[in-house]
């Protein structure tokens, strides 16, 4: 296994990468950050120990080409980003009707990451249903490039309506990865959609320095190998366990996002070390 821009067999190109949910967290000057490291050092000195990190900002706020520029030049080689889509293109009734909101969004530099330009995560309401034509119709909005950049697009449901056969065939036949959730409010769907993986864990523990057991710990590296090297993990609560996914390599962005947040720096590095 590499360092922490990403971590691989030698007999496959796919990855397995960790982190955490952006970069600013007022908590983290204490339990991530070294005291020498400026509020202007933060992405630079996070990206060089971990191996991606999710952007929240973009969800709430547009940027300009030229903010999307820095972040890429303050990361090292290897290192990605997932976007999270602005939340105007998916909080919405109509989804069909979202083609302008995904437009300005993508047009609003995303390109300039470049291969620093991991799944761009599209996150709707708990309150979303599944409407099978809407979706579809939603989906077929979501262009497979952009200036020449490839993109995977991850979707992020929140309501059980979701957890259907019939979603999953829906994100298949559009190669749209389908986020796995571990979390206690939201719905888990760990069926494979795509050639990647976008797992995000939400029940990290304050009590503990890693925010994770050592057990959890094993279990999620154990996970991310299978899903790297184009199997399934077991003991899983597939929808359809009946599908047999395509065995092939697959890359793997597993974030740390919400729970006891203070602790996803530690977890992600404690996982990242169990890669290695």
């Amino acid at each position: 296994m590499s360092d922490a821009g990403g971590t691989s067999d030698r007999t496959r190109t796919a990855s397995i990468r960790v982190g955490i949910g952006g970069w600013t967290y007022a908590p983290w000057r204490e339990t991530f950050y070294p005291p020498d490291v400026s509020a202007a050092k933060e992405l630079q000195w996070a990206s060089r120990r971990l191996s991606v990190i999710e952007i929240n900002g973009t969800y709430y706020s547009t940027q300009r080409p030229a903010t999307f520029a820095k972040w890429r030049d303050a990361t090292p080689d290897g290192f990605v980003f997932s976007i999270k889509a602005h939340r105007l293109t998916t909080n919405r009734r109509v989804l069909a009707e979202a083609g302008e909101s995904v437009q300005h969004f993508l047009n609003s530099g995303v390109a300039e990451l470049g291969p620093k330009l991991g799944p761009i995560l599209w996150q709707f309401a708990p309150t979303k249903r599944f409407d099978p034509d809407d979706f579809g119709a939603f989906l077929k909005l979501l262009p497979r490039a952009l200036d020449g950049v490839p993109l995977r697009h991850a979707v992020d449901v929140r309501h059980d309506s979701f957890r259907t056969p019939a979603f999953l065939a829906l994100a298949r036949r559009h190669e749209v990865g389908v986020v796995f959730t571990e979390s206690d409010d939201y719905p888990a769907l760990p069926d494979l959609t795509s050639d990647f993986v976008y797992a995000r864990v939400m029940r990290t523990q304050s009590s503990l320095v890693t925010g994770v057991t050592e057990e959890v710990l094993d279990g999620l590296a154990a996970s991310a190998r299978a899903w790297c090297a184009g199997t399934q993990p077991t003991g899983l609560p597939l929808i359809d366990a009946t599908y047999k996914a395509p065995a092939q390599p697959r890359d793997v962005y597993l974030l740390f996002i919400s729970g006891a947040k203070e602790r996803a720096p530690a977890a992600a590095q404690a996982l990242l070390t169990r890669l290695r």
